[in-house]
């Protein structure tokens, strides 16, 4: 007896391995990786769904993702280079209000390709010069831009493996198993 859907298993099976097994052949190279973070503006905001549509719009692959809420000294480990500034009481303040979303993406050029997509700082300058930046559909001023994106290829190392201690800075550069 033959089963109704061996045929589509079959097709599936054969669309899939093939572009798996490509990308493990040895010599191909591994798409860049990066570090984004809805903040809890965003999260709380309800614009999780907007913002990962526009991700995935823009070529992007979510590698990973997990929901994290911030406690006060997690909050000063990771935004440690800021901690002489004068926002960083309320920046940590303001991250530990509530959960945020942390994503690896990857795809060729993401570090830049994020921030560009992010767009200022300033979200009330985005919605002026970037109107179709991620800050400019949610975030509200400086603080609350409701994005986070590593801005180099140590930064999104060091912020991958704060997050996702299993992708170490030697497994972003070799082939995944995922």
């Amino acid at each position: 007896m033959r089963f109704p859907f061996v045929g589509f298993i079959t097709i599936l099976v054969l669309l899939v391995l093939p572009s798996h097994s490509s990308s493990s052949t040895p010599g191909n190279i591994e798409k860049e990786k990066t570090l984004a973070i809805i903040k809890p503006d965003g999260l709380l905001g309800n614009y999780t769904d907007d913002i990962k549509r526009t991700v995935l719009e823009y070529g992007f692959r979510i590698f990973k993702e997990k929901t994290v809420q911030f406690d006060e000294a997690t909050v000063k480990r990771f935004y440690a280079e800021h901690s002489s500034k004068s926002f960083f009481s309320s920046l940590t303040k303001y991250m530990t209000s509530g959960p945020v979303l942390v994503m690896v993406l990857e795809k060729d050029n993401a570090i830049a390709d994020w921030r560009a997509l992010m767009g200022p700082t300033d979200a009330r300058k985005a919605k002026i010069t970037h109107p179709h930046s991620v800050r400019a559909m949610c975030g509200l001023d400086t603080q609350k831009n409701c994005v986070h994106g590593s801005d180099s290829t140590k930064s999104a190392e060091r912020e991958i493996s704060f997050f996702f201690r299993e992708l170490s800075a030697d497994v972003i550069t070799e082939h995944d198993e995922l």
